[in-house]
């Protein structure tokens, strides 16, 4: 018996694998000027970070999501969704899967960089409890040279995911 229709078209999350690779690639291009490159994610995977895609019954990417844990800290390192996507709620889906994910591994506080220039994802994490706990001066690359990044964290221990 097949799957209603209305559950075919919920997103579903996948663990990124070298079948999706390019798409991936892809949607990193097209949003960012300084994007991850093959390398970077083949290295990911092979490190055993948890990353995982957001798409339609396997096929379609629309997003990418890494991160490792060390200790009791989960380190985000990626959170990236097509440009023509953004704002309807999957960069959330992500995070809060991998928060969850984190959370059931052992992991006590979570933690990204964020660029101040980034609104959007700064209204994204600070609504999901993340608060600023310092800057990385000079961080990332951008066409103008550098730019500083927002440290933020969240205690996964005490706010519901």
């Amino acid at each position: 018996m097949s799957a209603p229709a209305e559950q075919l078209r919920r997103p579903m999350l996948l663990p990124l694998d070298e079948q999706r690779l390019d798409e991936v690639l892809e949607i990193e291009q097209s949003t960012y000027q300084h994007p991850w490159s093959r390398e970077i994610f083949l290295d990911c995977m092979r490190f055993g970070y948890s990353c995982w895609t957001l798409g339609w019954q396997q096929v379609d990417v629309y997003g990418i999501i890494s991160i490792s844990r060390v200790v009791q800290e989960a380190h985000i390192f990626n959170l990236c969704v097509r440009r023509e996507l953004q704002r309807r709620g999957l960069g959330r889906t992500m995070l809060n899967h991998l928060l969850r994910l984190a959370t059931a591994r052992g992991a006590a506080t979570a933690i990204l960089e964020v660029r101040p220039s980034n609104t959007a994802a700064c209204a994204l994490y600070h609504s999901m409890h993340f608060r600023k706990v310092g800057v990385r001066p000079r961080y990332y690359r951008d066409n103008a040279g550098r730019e500083d990044a927002l440290m933020l964290m969240r205690d996964l221990r005490h706010k519901a995911l």
